[in-house]
């Protein structure tokens, strides 16, 4: 994995995580905001799974588990969408927390990643 774009994702992920939080404890429901801010998370993902693949060819290698690392970015990605689907089924200001709740998750999984690629001697 990349440093600067593991920090680059986990920020995004990071506000998008307090916006939706916030917009939601407040009462709003999701909006264009909150689903956009999952959206962006969600094209960051798929940017790293292109990431992922193409890394080993390029020297990268990670240095834990591939698998862990795998069962970590699918769950990711997947992550996302099943929370704005929640919210768009279930418009109330409780989905829009959700949506902050996956953000957050996606932060805390994608930085996991990243100790898994470098840090781990598998």
């Amino acid at each position: 994995m990349i440093l600067w774009f593991t920090l680059a994702q986990v920020a995004v992920a990071s506000v998008a995580a307090l916006v939706a939080v916030i917009a939601g404890l407040a009462g709003r429901r999701p909006g264009d905001v909150t689903v956009g801010s999952l959206a962006l998370i969600e094209v960051l993902l798929i940017a790293q799974v292109v990431t992922a693949i193409i890394a080993p060819f390029a020297g990268n290698p990670p240095t834990g588990s591939a698998l862990e690392f795998w069962v970590y970015l699918v769950s990711a990605v997947l992550i996302p969408p099943a929370a704005v689907a929640w919210a768009l089924v279930e418009r109330s200001r409780w989905s829009t927390v959700i949506m902050g709740i996956g953000a957050a998750s996606v932060a805390i999984m994608v930085w996991r990643m990243h100790v898994i690629w470098t840090v781990q001697i598998g």
